[in-house]
């Protein structure tokens, strides 16, 4: 598909539909008079973005309680700031609305001071009290955030959660005064700094959602806590950032006004980016399949080491998806190395257990292997010999207008053959608009799915904990006390080898014995933008560029082409 260069097109959908009813009713002459009119209008009132970034699909929602999705937190984080934020090029924790911190000796107790300049972008000084409403909001199961786990690790939160303990003043999160918060624990949480930068723990505006409830977001002006405020969403065509002036760092904040456009057609990304409509393009499902290996060549187009892993889920609820074994006889007629070197081409890497390689502080275990003997013969046992009488299921995954939508298709397609050929039976491929298929996800309406997961901070437990029984994140139905205990017990160890070797009997549960889930691949990192041209990107392992620190060069038209 290729890009409109359609100025009506790009501003507002609206226009476009008055314009083409207006062609019929008025004269050539003063149709094009109209149409100058308007286009000069929409020119007066939105001046160009300094900096234009294609961030795939449409936001489900800016409200970082409970966005899930990598494209939305990019944005929320850059909107809503917690105590804590992400350094530009390590990607670890370093003072955000907080300027220090002190933990107790013991780990368990953390004290938290608010910078005395921290502000809302309407001007309103951010306190303490403001930090513990949005905490305590996130833990509120009426605003279902599936990241409300993350903060289980502060006293008496996840009873709070389960509506065990209904005084939010027995919270492990006290305001000492305005600008001083105290935190207590369960126990020592070696990652819990990272915890703090996630959109989850953010600050958010409880004066507007008191106020307007589920439709804060839409009213204008929004008050931010980031380095910068939200200046228009419009839906199908961008998210508009501009500079908040009143953010404690905002001197350091690099552009004045910033477009995410949703794009979710690879093509379309690319035209845009060649042709210099857009700055910025993050994620490799937004570059063309068919291009990859010459693209991947340019200095322009750059990869590099992610914590990320594309993986299928059972809904183990349904039958016969709750016998492991029959789990396991998919996993174990799943080639992996196929799918690889037949289908990404971007430098991705088979994956045999789940929790990606280069973790700090641990290494997976081996998880099974592509063996079609073995996978009839357990088929067999649960009584399917060569698939006879097996139920007709459905593989899930979501549709996308470009690279990202036709590559689920093309590996739904693949397992699709492998286990007609292998096992014998056949499955069904169901193909679900973005926003519907996490929310079937959620409410277990699928059969297999298709899923992926990218780490939040650089731990083993950023992929582990999502499959704990009471996990927003689980979305399979599974359920295992051992697992439970042995993530949580991990979770309050100091001894660091002691910790990986019970996240590695966790993982040996997850990919070899239970199998609620069955690892593909790990992904390879990718954006594309012009280095001599956009500033203030770091390639990282998490993949984090916060945006206050990216720049586009003023007047710079270097164009980089492979040699």
């Amino acid at each position: 598909m290729k890009a409109s260069t359609d100025a009506t097109e790009r501003t507002n959908p609206s226009l476009r539909r008055f314009i083409t009813g207006s062609r019929a009713l008025l004269k050539p002459s003063a149709f094009c008079l109209l149409i100058l009119f308007l286009l000069a209008g929409c020119l007066r009132r939105e001046p160009p973005a300094d900096l234009i970034i294609v961030n795939g699909n449409e936001p489900e929602s800016l409200d970082p309680a409970i966005v899930t999705g990598v494209s939305e937190m990019r944005i929320t984080r850059s909107l809503f700031e917690g105590l804590v934020r992400l350094d530009p090029k390590k990607a670890e924790p370093i003072p955000g609305l907080a300027e220090r911190w002190e933990i107790s000796p013991d780990g368990t107790s953390y004290t938290f001071w608010l910078r005395p300049n921290a502000a809302w972008s309407t001007g309103e000084p951010i306190t303490a009290q403001d930090v513990f409403y949005s905490w305590r909001r996130t833990l509120d199961p009426a605003t279902a955030a599936d990241y409300a786990g993350q903060l289980f690790y502060i006293r008496n939160a996840e009873p709070f959660f389960n509506r065990k303990l209904k005084d939010p003043a027995l919270l492990g999160i006290h305001t000492v005064s305005e600008h001083e918060l105290k935190v207590e624990l369960e126990h020592p949480v070696a990652f819990f700094l990272d915890l703090c930068a996630l959109p989850a723990m953010a600050v958010v505006p409880r004066q507007s959602i008191e106020k307007f409830g589920d439709h804060w977001l839409a009213q204008r002006p929004l008050p931010c806590s980031g380095p910068y405020e939200l200046d228009a969403w419009r839906l199908n065509d961008k998210v508009r950032l501009k500079k908040n002036v009143h953010y404690w760092d905002s001197v350091n904040t690099q552009t004045e006004l910033v477009d995410f456009l949703p794009i979710g057609s690879a093509n379309t990304a690319l035209n845009l980016y060649e042709t210099r409509e857009a700055d910025v393009v993050w994620d490799k499902e937004l570059i063309p399949v068919e291009l990859l290996d010459v693209l991947t060549n340019r200095p322009d187009f750059h990869t590099f080491a992610y914590l990320g892993t594309y993986f299928y889920r059972f809904n183990v609820t349904r039958k016969p998806l709750d016998d492991p074994r029959v789990r396991k006889a998919f996993a174990l007629a799943t080639d992996k190395r196929r799918i690889v070197r037949k289908l990404t081409l971007g430098g991705e890497k088979p994956a045999s257990h789940y929790v990606p390689d280069g973790v700090a502080h641990y290494h997976s275990p081996e998880g099974l292997s592509f063996d079609p003997p073995a996978a009839r013969e357990l088929l067999a046992q649960a009584g399917f010999p060569g698939g006879k009488g097996f139920p007709r299921l459905e593989y899930a995954f979501y549709s996308a207008a470009g690279g990202g939508g036709r590559m689920q298709s093309k590996i739904a397609v693949e397992l699709q053959q492998m286990w007609r050929d292998e096992l014998g039976i056949e499955i069904g491929l169901r193909q679900i608009e973005r926003k519907i298929f996490f929310n079937s996800q959620s409410r277990l309406d699928y059969d297999l799915s298709a899923s992926s997961w990218i780490g939040d901070y650089n731990d083993a437990n950023t992929f582990l904990d999502m499959f704990l029984s009471e996990s927003g994140n689980n979305r399979t139905g599974w359920r295992n006390a051992r697992y439970d205990r042995l993530v949580s017990e991990a979770n309050r160890q100091t001894d660091l080898a002691y910790r990986a070797n019970l996240f590695q009997q966790a993982e040996t549960l997850l990919i070899n014995e239970e199998i609620p889930i069955v690892p593909l691949y790990f992904y390879a990192g990718f954006s594309y933008f012009n280095p001599l041209k956009i500033v203030g990107i770091y390639q990282n392992i998490l993949d984090e560029h916060p945006l206050q620190y990216i720049k586009k060069i003023s007047g710079h038209n270097s164009v980089v082409s492979s040699k």
